[in-house]
């Protein structure tokens, strides 16, 4: 299983180190990572491997929200089969 995580507001030092050690807490492997920063902007998109999580993905994405509300950035976290659901037609 896997999930998407989308990561986007003011660049800073830091960004991408807080969210991979959140899912390397969790026991969640990072697969693929693209980032770009346009401007000041930074964006990033991750996708994940869920299927060997040490915690529920609900409390997963609660966290990295968390993490993002700190950071004043906003981070999403997505299932799979939503992502796929929301992008098929």
């Amino acid at each position: 299983m896997r999930a998407v995580i989308t990561v986007i507001g003011k660049d800073m030092v830091g960004i991408l180190a807080k969210v991979s050690a959140e899912c390397a807490a969790s026991n969640i492997n990072v697969l693929e990572v693209t980032q770009s920063i346009l401007q000041d902007m930074f964006a990033m998109i991750m996708m994940v491997d869920i299927s060997s999580a040490s915690v529920p993905f609900d409390q997963f994405a609660d966290k990295l929200e968390k993490i993002g509300r700190e950071m004043n950035l906003s981070i999403h976290t997505m299932h799979e089969d939503i992502f796929n659901a929301m992008h098929t037609i």
